[in-house]
């Protein structure tokens, strides 16, 4: 390299000035740098890293005894900027210092709420001049350090954020890194290779020893310069034969294998040791060779050996190849001796994790002090959100555990931090090791559990059914069998019953097995608390859901409604939402007080009050935001986004959905997947976007069915009926709405037929099947026989309208909009009260009384065209042109500019949120948040919050 020069790389020069230039102009970019050892990758990011300016720099490598350590790589790269944490969201600042260990985590932390608060950390970071972060060696950088920064890389926009990635290109970081923009960094050509051996040898080689030695190195640039220094200069320059073969035959890390054989033996055990500590600390690793008999002072033979540098505070291999040569040449005995003398050194300086794994590596068998000291160390990664890392180290815990029993225990909680940590396969892997090996029943019914959780998050929902009812039969057998004679295990014993009849109650209602739940509602009512004592207040929620629910189902209205009343009641009101209450309800914890609000809404679902489910959805939503529950977030808003879709929010359900649909993919949930690409087809049906919803349906419906989703299944074929209505294909749309309520589980569901029954009237009517449009009705309202809402009310009176003789139905729908006037949240009916305005329209048209018509179809055109709701606008609009009144083309709706991301922060700060928690509830940095609002307003018309929240109300 001679000055800014770099040999051979002129392509990859621009495109790095390329990438600075962007971060530098405030455009978030990321880059990877792939090549085999040698290749020049830390030459590039270095030069990279050196022309940065004024941009800040960040750097981080990996390393490979580091690997398995959670959030290893995150401290050394956010070590100069952790300062900067003060100013984050409290949920993120306080995720950020416990992965960092700066602090101990409150609660279990959600790896997705360390991400997005590495992701505001790193934005503040380039607030005034950019940043670049370089990370080398990223195929040794610990999973929960790649997660945050890959989730981070996902969404720099205008942040001047940029990451730039130096790896191996190996299949796992491939894999990884699949996401990012790479380039392959190759062996140089014989003008580049010319350069490299004549900078390092002082001569200019003969061009045909050029050609040789680039062949025998493949163009490697740190094989070139090796061989360089193996060369005489009358070989390179032609006067003298090449020897045979060329002394790089066995590759660069033979070469430095040959070098660290011919050191003194005291230099190769220092040299051991700093290859086993990882972090390269210079006390250690002295202390360290001292207690394994050696002078640390022999590692001065190694630096004049160019095989390290001795900085102040780091001891730092020249290259990874060299650190790799030093673990290969030592023996097993050697390696172990000096990791317990490493475990020893870090155990004294209370660095219990480190020590841990120094401890396991030096273990020859089983030890359970051991195991359980690296199983303490895998909880506390797994606290601080670390998951697939915790789950390595629980991994190497039970390998270490000589008790069967305490065995399986770890390895299911391995099988769950995988899973939670991305890593499906070792998830069940871990999990059918537990299952062989436990014999305990709680411990049977959890594991049994883990696994429907898993089936039932991305498999098959039948499957997740039987798992789930049969642990729940094996538990509730074993609690009648020790008959109250163990009072607190037999306690244990019927939460873990609940637990899995619930559960068995969520995949049945996946599914839509009917009678699955009547069984379900059926165990749980024996269930009640030790000795018969009542059951704490969140589990007796629990068992009068499930209950009322089954009776429900079972035609038992009279037992079934008051229970799911009772259930609705003990909830606490909106202003209590994830709050301890101290009445065993566990307010204080998200997960639970979002999973009570989401059986909540299924509890009214059933009542046939849809505008109580909704806000029981909406509310789960809110909370799984406040409580940083990201793992759990996509299913939530998987009910958050129906629930807007229920109050006439349809772009800002599409929103969530598209926020649901990403986070679901990235963790792996299909099924999640499938709910939010069924709730997309129906937004886009009701804007009349034809493409999107056929889609996202038939996407839906590709997971839906082998999956045995029958409410995802169900909602993705409403919507492409919803689609045909819109679009006044009457006979299709009667067609597909009607097919409905004849798909069985796993392909339909009775809350859809519920549901969708007002379109199917509807799309009789237009088809001339009025028998159907009355049969419809009539189930309609049997359904809704015990609802109280009024906006149910008005749907069964919009229905009997249309269902009814000309005489009857004016009337009728007068009484629909009476009733949905009398509706608390206005803004929740004005789908509902559109579509009944234009009904009411047509039918005073057509009764020529044209002047009452035309406010009527008037409203509902200015409704559906404030919704986005193209095809109805255009129904309505078309009527009022009949009707007499002209009408010129409506300038799209204001919200339909929005994206999908400014449309979520405009609705949470028209709500009144600061940017600060907008940033937390939707994992974005408050930078980020500032530059959408910065387009939001403009593109509105707006220049304020009120404005903001005038628009949006």
């Amino acid at each position: 390299m001679a000055g800014d020069r770099i040999a051979g790389r002129g392509d990859e020069l621009d495109a790095l000035g390329s990438f600075l230039t962007d971060i530098r102009s405030g455009s978030g970019r990321a880059l990877v740098l792939r090549g085999e050892p040698g290749a020049g990758k830390s030459t590039l990011l270095r030069y990279a890293a050196a022309h940065a300016a004024p941009a800040r720099v960040l750097t981080a490598t990996g390393a490979e005894p580091e690997s398995g350590m959670a959030f290893a790589a995150l401290h050394q790269l956010l070590r100069p900027v952790v300062g900067l944490a003060d100013a984050l969201p409290d949920a993120q600042r306080d995720a950020v210092r416990a992965a960092l260990g700066l602090a101990e985590p409150a609660a279990a932390q959600d790896r997705f709420l360390v991400s997005a608060g590495v992701l505001s950390l790193l934005t503040e970071a380039a607030a005034t001049d950019g940043l670049l972060c370089v990370v080398d060696d990223f195929q040794w950088v610990d999973q929960a350090s790649a997660d945050a920064l890959l989730f981070a890389a996902r969404r720099f926009d205008g942040d001047g954020v940029g990451l730039l990635i130096g790896t191996r290109d190996v299949a796992a970081a491939r894999q990884a890194l699949r996401a990012l923009p790479a380039r392959d960094v190759g062996g140089l050509d014989a003008e580049g290779a010319r350069e490299v051996l004549a900078a390092r040898a002082g001569i200019t080689p003969e061009p045909t020893v050029v050609e040789l030695v680039t062949t025998a190195t493949g163009g490697n640039p740190l094989a070139l310069h090796e061989a360089a220094g193996l060369l005489t200069a009358e070989q390179l320059t032609g006067r003298a034969p090449l020897p045979d073969p060329l002394p790089v035959g066995h590759g660069v890390a033979g070469i430095y294998g040959e070098q660290i054989a011919r050191l003194p033996e005291d230099t190769r055990t220092a040299l051991l040791a700093a290859a086993l500590a990882g972090r390269g600390d210079p006390r250690l690793i002295r202390a360290a060779a001292t207690r394994l008999g050696a002078d640390p002072d022999a590692l001065y033979a190694a630096e004049a050996a160019g095989i390290v540098d001795l900085l102040s505070a780091e001891v730092r291999f020249r290259h990874p190849l060299i650190r790799a040569a030093v673990h290969a040449g030592a023996t097993p005995a050697a390696r172990r001796a000096a990791h317990r003398h490493l475990a020893a050194l870090l155990e004294e300086a209370d660095d219990r994790d480190r020590a841990a794994r120094h401890r396991a590596e030096a273990a020859t068998g089983p030890d359970e002090d051991v195991a359980a000291a690296l199983a303490a160390a895998g909880e506390r990664a797994r606290a601080r959100g670390g998951y697939a890392d915790a789950a390595r180290t629980l991994a190497r815990a039970a390998e270490l555990t000589p008790d069967p029993g305490s065995k399986a225990r770890r390895l299911k909680d391995t099988a769950a931090a995988a899973w939670l940590g991305g890593h499906p396969g070792r998830a069940q892997t871990a999990l059918a090791a537990a299952r062989d090996l436990a014999r305990e029943p709680v411990l049977l019914a959890e594991l049994a559990q883990i696994g429907g959780r898993f089936e039932l998050s991305s498999g098959n929902a039948a499957e997740a059914l039987r798992a789930f009812l049969a642990a729940a039969e094996r538990a509730a057998a074993h609690t009648t069998e020790t008959d109250g004679s163990h009072e607190q295990g037999d306690a244990a014993t019927r939460r873990v019953v609940l637990a899995l009849l619930a559960d068995a109650a969520e995949a049945a209602a996946a599914i839509g097995d009917t009678e699955a739940a009547v069984r379900i509602g059926r165990q749980a009512a024996d269930l009640t608390g030790p000795t018969g004592s009542p059951l704490v207040p969140a589990d007796a929620f629990l068992r009068d859901v499930l209950t009322g629910m089954g009776a429900l189902y079972e035609g038992e209205t009279r037992r079934g409604v008051p229970l799911l009343r009772r259930a609705l009641a003990g909830l606490p009101d909106d202003g209590h939402d994830g709050r301890d209450g101290g009445d065993g309800h566990d307010g204080g914890d998200g997960e639970n007080a979002a999973a009570r609000l989401l059986w909540a809404a299924a509890a009214a679902s059933l009542l046939g009050e849809s505008d109580a489910a909704a806000r029981y959805g909406a509310r789960a939503g809110r909370v799984a935001r406040v409580s940083g529950m990201v793992g759990t977030l996509p299913v939530v808003l998987e009910n958050a986004a129906t629930a807007e879709r229920m109050n006439s929010g349809f772009a800002l359900s599409a929103a969530l959905s598209e926020e649901g649909l990403a986070l679901a993919r990235e963790t792996g949930l299909d099924n999640s997947v499938a709910a939010h690409l069924a709730n997309l087809a129906v937004c886009a049906a009701v804007r009349g976007r034809e493409d999107d919803c056929r889609a996202y349906a038939h996407e839906a419906l590709a997971i839906a069915i082998p999956h045995r989703l029958g409410l995802r299944a169900g909602v993705a074929s409403y919507a492409l009926g919803l689609l045909d209505l819109g679009l006044g294909r009457f006979d299709r749309a009667h067609e597909r709405l009607t097919a409905l309520t004849s798909a069985g589980p796993g392909a339909g569901h009775p809350v859809v037929v519920w549901g969708s029954t007002a379109d199917r009237v509807e799309a009789a009517v237009a088809a001339g099947d009025l028998a159907a449009a009355r049969a419809a009705t009539d189930f309609l309202g049997r359904w809704s026989a015990d609802a109280a809402s009024p906006r149910s009310r008005a749907l069964l009176a919009r229905c009997e309208a249309l269902a009814a003789d000309d005489g009857d139905a004016i009337a009728l729908l007068r009484q629909a909009l009476d009733l949905l006037g009398e509706d608390d949240d206005q803004d929740a009916t004005t789908y509902d009260r559109a579509r009944t305005a234009l009904l009411l329209g047509e039918r005073l048209r057509r009764d020529r009384r044209t002047g009452d018509a035309r406010s009527h179809l008037r409203q509902a055109a200015e409704a559906f065209h404030r919704m986005g709701a193209g095809p109805w606008e255009r129904r309505a609009r078309g009527e009022l042109r009949a009707a007499g009144e002209t009408t010129g083309a409506a300038r799209p709706a204001a919200l339909e500019t929005l994206t999908a991301q400014e449309l979520r922060i405009a609705r949470l700060v028209a709500e009144g949120v600061s940017n600060r928690d907008v940033a937390a509830r939707l994992f974005l940095s408050p930078r980020t948040v500032e530059y959408h609002l910065y387009k939001v307003y403009p593109k509105l018309g707006i220049t304020s919050r009120a404005e903001l929240a005038r628009l949006l109300r």
